[in-house]
């Protein structure tokens, strides 16, 4: 686990936003000079992913030969978590063990990760720092959405994004689908069904993502598998909005099928979203939300290599470093789940 300092540490950074507004405002810094500052780190912010995704796609262009490349993106977010907000600190853990000496570069189905071609990088979006300007809600997941756009315009770059808590998965599908011009379907592995209308209130929260986006039409199928914690309000969610809900309790007799999917047809795509905690604590004990009985890291895997379907984007979510082991379990985990859909994304 990590040291009581570091995790403190951690907390007071997440908190800075807040404190340097209200910080601001007792100063009587005039508005129109905060909006002013907070335009222009967004903008600032945005000029980085594109010119990042600019530089990478134009590699993939010069190698040639991809149709699709996948491009990792961080949005190390956390404070829509309703419980700890670790996940903020996960990208560069993620990214770390994915380039871990202790393994190689190739993937099970043989592609090399060290082709720019299979795997780029445009960085991470500067989250803490806009919300240190104190940037709300509506405006960062605008942020988000548009540094998607961003790494979407530089075919074949097709975005694999690192949270972050899934509250980033509502301005994420919303992007994909909005720069396609249509609906997807989703394939999202996760212990919740995180499909509240508002959980306390708040409809950004991690627990809300799928509520917003099929409120919006940005999906046409959503699959959930690996659900063991749904209440009343999540089944009747599902039910309102058509939601195919695999739980736990029925996986065997639903395993056939599940890795046997064929997505995407008459829609503009598959997108895949992996909250880490889909698997069981067993494989993955580094999440905020602890839920026994999960999948296996290799019912994970055949559901992934098997799926027929053209996947436009995907995220991996909620792996949280302060949970982790000593050893760092998890990040090889989460990392060994980002290197297999890179690979399943990419040709």
């Amino acid at each position: 686990m990590f040291s009581s300092s570091l995790v403190s540490a951690m907390s007071i950074i997440g908190r800075r936003g807040i404190h340097f507004l209200h910080k601001l405002n007792a100063e009587n810094v005039p508005g129109a000079l905060i909006e002013n500052g907070q335009s222009r780190l967004i903008d600032a912010s945005l000029t980085l992913i594109r010119e990042s995704a600019k530089l990478r796609g134009e590699l993939v262009r010069a190698l040639g030969g991809a149709v699709a490349s996948t491009s990792l993106l961080g949005v190390p977010l956390g404070h829509n978590s309703s419980f700890l907000q670790g996940p903020a600190f996960a990208p560069p853990r993620i990214r770390e063990a994915i380039w871990c000496g202790s393994t190689n570069s190739t993937t099970e189905e043989g592609k090399e990760l060290r082709d720019p071609r299979v795997l780029t990088d445009v960085g991470d979006i500067p989250v803490q720092e806009i919300r240190d300007c104190g940037v709300e809600d509506d405006r960062l997941m605008n942020v988000v959405s548009e540094s998607v756009k961003l790494v979407m315009e530089q075919d074949p770059l097709r975005p694999l994004v690192l949270g972050g808590d899934h509250s980033i998965s509502y301005p994420v599908v919303r992007a994909v689908s909005e720069k396609l011009g249509g609906p997807v379907d989703i394939l999202h592995l996760d212990a919740h069904p995180d499909i509240y209308d508002a959980f306390e209130g708040n409809v950004y929260s991690h627990a809300s993502s799928f509520a917003r986006i099929m409120e919006g039409g940005y999906a046409r199928r959503l699959l959930q598998v690996g659900i063991r914690s749904i209440n009343i309000e999540g089944r009747e969610q599902g039910k309102r909005f058509g939601v195919e809900q695999y739980e736990m309790r029925t996986f065997s007799r639903d395993r056939h099928f599940l890795e046997n999917l064929k997505l995407g047809e008459g829609v503009k795509g598959v997108y895949i979203s992996i909250d880490v905690d889909c698997l069981d604590p067993a494989f993955a004990p580094g999440v905020s939300h602890i839920e026994p009985g999960g999948l296996s890291f290799r019912d994970v895997l055949n559901i992934l290599h098997n799926l027929q379907g053209d996947i436009v984007a995907a995220d991996v979510v909620e792996f949280n470093p302060q949970r982790d082991t000593v050893d760092g379990m998890t990040a090889m985990v989460a990392a060994k789940l980002v290197r297999e859909l890179a690979a399943k994304i990419s040709k």
